[in-house]
């Protein structure tokens, strides 16, 4: 593992985590080259004994596809990653993903209410968490978004964990909280619309919701999330029949479309017998090109939400004013105000968004 630079002298820490960041120094650790990994912890910082990596979806699928679907590659260049970087950052998508560990030191000055011995799951970025790996990944393959791993991560002050429930299996715990952000905005957002009075389609009597990416993990938490605010028609798009035998049947989704999300004519086509353009638009892909094709599907007036890391911000906002388009696009930062809580009681309480994602689980063993 290639040794780091020695740390920048401070006298004090960041509740930010600045006084991490080697390389450039002034940096915030999310936009910063190299990460400080070292074990001993600041007064206001926690430090993790690490069980799992959860590699996020667009960083993998890039990665995966750079060598071909060779795991020993793929694992090759995350230590890779991590030891030249001091964290998880995948250097083309700038994403990282989230952890499960066990905290081993808390210091006396966090405000994060952990104590020694807690199971928590990591609810900000491996992007700009401060990671260092003892075990070479010897018991990962490659061959997937989840990592068994052993090493140590550091959370600042202002970083943000939950402590795993009782009631469901880590791994569960795990791939929920690795996409809570999504269904607490889309229910923020839903409920933002008034309710329609006496209209022509009683389908349209509250808002309408599209799910572009609707059978993935973000993709089905959001339509959980956008019928328990109260959305009628919710308009699940999927990329092949394989997906589209998920979702029927679940009352998820009101409506199941096979198209391609990256094509804005074909989709616009394909969703007008399901109701045509929707109040929100939520895109839940990890490929680019889908910008355009959001925008083009969503009423005027309406919004975009963005929440894959694949997303070209730029295509977005000019695509928009390209089109004359009179939509709000949101960016998916994955924090709201008591996301995790929300996305587990989601899964909780909604059989058929539990089956799911079960079912991934299963398939991924």
């Amino acid at each position: 593992m290639p040794v780091l630079p020695g740390p920048p002298v401070r006298t004090t820490s960041s509740p930010l985590g600045v006084h991490r960041v080697l390389e450039p120094a002034g940096s915030l650790p999310q936009a910063a080259r190299v990460l400080d990994p070292r074990a001993e912890i600041w007064p206001d910082e926690v430090r993790i004994d690490i069980e799992t990596l959860n590699l996020d979806a667009a960083s993998y699928r890039q990665l995966h596809d750079k060598h071909a679907g060779e795991g020993a590659a793929i694992r090759a260049e995350v230590l890779q990653i991590v030891g030249e970087r001091g964290k998880m950052q995948n250097p083309v998508t700038g994403s990282g993903g989230m952890l499960i560990g066990t905290v081993a030191e808390v210091g006396p000055r966090s405000p994060l209410g952990l104590e020694v011995g807690d199971r928590v799951a990591s609810l900000v970025s491996l992007s700009l968490t401060p990671l260092a790996i003892s075990d070479g990944l010897e018991r990962w393959d490659g061959l997937g978004e989840r990592v068994p791993a052993r090493g140590h991560a550091i959370l600042f002050g202002r970083s943000i964990a939950a402590t795993l429930p009782e009631d469901l299996s880590p791994e569960l715990a795990l791939m929920v909280m690795d996409v809570c952000g999504a269904p607490a905005l889309v229910s923020r957002t839903v409920s933002t619309y008034a309710v329609r009075t006496s209209p022509e389609d009683p389908a349209e009597a509250g808002p309408s919701v599209v799910v572009l990416g609707g059978a993935g993990k973000s993709g089905s938490l959001s339509l959980a999330a956008a019928a328990d605010a109260g959305a009628t028609r919710r308009v699940a798009v999927v990329r092949d029949a394989a997906e589209a035998a998920v979702l029927e049947g679940t009352g998820l989704a009101t409506h199941v479309v096979v198209a391609d999300a990256r094509d804005p004519l074909g989709l616009a086509e394909a969703l007008e017998a399901a109701g045509g353009p929707a109040d929100l638009t939520v895109v839940c892909v990890d490929v680019t090109g889908c910008e355009q094709p959001a925008i083009l599907v969503t009423r005027d007036g309406g919004t975009v939400i963005f929440f894959s890391m694949a997303t070209n911000f730029a295509a977005a906002a000019l695509g928009a004013e390209g089109v004359a388009a009179d939509v709000t696009m949101l960016v998916g930062n994955g924090y709201v105000p008591g996301h995790a809580a929300y996305a587990l009681d989601l899964i909780r309480g909604n059989d058929a968004v539990r089956a799911l994602f079960e079912g991934r689980l299963a398939e991924a063993r």
